[in-house]
């Protein structure tokens, strides 16, 4: 089914998203590169296929902006930094070419965190980016382009990367869905990592459908991406619309909801007991371990990011935004012995998940425990632990997990965070899809000029 059904044609659509754009970025600043006269044109292309009966895929007139640390070629892929403002690459990444393939139009080129090391995408480069639900408020990262231009209306989908948390804790704060897939799932061929360990590109929209869609198409073996695995991936679309009934989902009594915001906490436990209603089984359980994931994860960030800009470091260091320097440095001063222990815990971290994955089908957990930061009130790396507090452990374990909007605070949307054992993406899809079928959280739209 095409998402032009709405406006009538690919073209109306990408001129609406463009309408968006110029009415509301000068402010939001979620686009670096707008991609205007070529994606008119594919959206005419597009229409044209249609008239004639044919189906370009399942991503037929959707339009998509791509996090700039993700390569499009012959438009310039920036990674939010000063080293690469004029960088062109010569080829689409992977997953760029797999969109169009399906029918996608490539919209823009989406700003973010530089380097896409860092949790508010407060850019000095190409500006920062705010949260269009209230622009005194940050949108999260690094991914906040993504999820700021999908909420605005900027674009269907978006593509963004995730570390740590960088899909899933914006799409929490702009209030659309966000799935950080098991690592491998996808290739991250053509696509600058922070850490090659743990980065994967996810996808994002308002709708867990879309999400999916654009998922099914995103994945595969990729024999050119060393991070690649040809694993046993479920089916993200055949059962999409199944229902979740008999599905367990664990319902954490440690860590997730400790120090949470009151107001937060109950919009996902109103939500716990919309998937209850549903059918789905309410499991308490406890998750040994969560408690130390960041701490243990950090390790492997830092040191992987370090090594990436050695070079650049060493020589240029003046031209890094300082705060994302100092956030290096704690990487070139991390020990071996720090980043062996870290690696060491791993295994028991992954083998206590296999156990609690055997008890439940998911875990189900507020997405980020505090509201959504002002921008004048953004301490640079408190700011960016306080966000990915409940997201590091499923990246460190290289499990699925995604972000469904359930409800406001202040204004604000909070998400749910949903995490499955590996390869059971579709599985949170599912759950995610039934949750939207029956609420309407994702249908509300922030008030913009557009």
């Amino acid at each position: 089914m095409s998402n032009t059904s709405e406006v009538g044609s690919a073209e109306a659509t990408v001129e609406k998203n463009l309408a968006q754009i110029a009415a509301n970025d000068a402010v939001i600043k979620a686009n670096i590169t707008v991609m205007a006269e070529q994606a008119l044109a594919d959206a005419r292309r597009l229409d044209t296929a249609a008239e004639q009966g044919q189906w370009r895929g399942v991503l037929h007139g959707m339009t998509i902006g791509v996090k700039d640390n993700i390569d499009t070629a012959n438009v310039r892929t920036t990674m939010g930094s000063a080293f690469f403002a004029d960088h062109v690459p010569d080829t689409d990444a992977t997953v760029v070419k797999k969109l169009k393939a399906a029918g996608a139009i490539i919209i823009s080129k989406l700003n973010l965190h530089e380097f896409a090391f860092g949790g508010t995408t407060q850019n000095i480069n190409f500006g920062s980016c705010r949260n269009p639900w209230n622009t005194d408020h940050i949108p999260g990262g690094s991914s906040g382009g993504s999820g700021a231009a999908v909420a605005a209306d900027m674009c269907i989908g978006a593509l963004g990367t995730d570390t740590a948390g960088s899909v899933r804790n914006p799409s929490s704060l702009n209030g659309i869905v966000g799935i950080r897939p098991t690592m491998g799932r996808v290739s991250n061929g053509g696509v600058f990592a922070v850490s090659h360990f743990l980065d994967t590109v996810g996808p994002m929209a308002h709708r867990a459908e879309d999400v999916a869609r654009m998922l099914a198409v995103m994945e595969g073996y990729d024999p050119r991406d060393t991070s690649s695995q040809n694993g046993p991936g479920d089916e993200l679309l055949r059962g999409l619309h199944d229902g979740i009934e008999g599905l367990k989902v664990g319902v954490p009594t440690n860590f997730f909801f400790d120090d949470c915001d009151p107001d937060i906490a109950q919009r996902v436990r109103d939500a716990l007991d919309v998937l209850a209603s549903l059918g789905a089984e309410l499991v308490e359980i406890h998750v040994p371990g969560v408690e130390e994931a960041m701490e243990r994860t950090l390790p492997i960030i830092y040191s992987d990011a370090a090594a990436t800009h050695a070079e650049r470091i060493a020589n240029e260091a003046e031209r890094f935004d300082p705060n994302g320097l100092e956030r290096l440095m704690l990487g070139v001063n991390m020990t071996a012995p720090q980043y062996g222990a870290s690696m060491t815990w791993r295994y028991s971290w992954v083998r206590q998940l296999e156990h609690v994955f055997r008890q439940v089908d998911m875990i189900a957990s507020p997405m980020v425990r505090v509201r959504t930061p002002r921008v004048d009130a953004v301490d640079f790396l408190a700011t960016t632990h306080k966000l990915g507090q409940l997201s590091f452990g499923w990246a460190f374990a290289n499990v699925p997990a995604l972000s469904v909007p359930v409800g406001f605070v202040d204004g604000m949307p909070v998400g749910m965070q949903l995490a499955g054992a590996w390869w059971r993406d579709g599985m949170l899809l599912r759950t995610a899809t039934a949750y939207q079928s029956v609420t309407d959280w994702h249908t509300a739209r922030p008030v913009l000029l557009g």
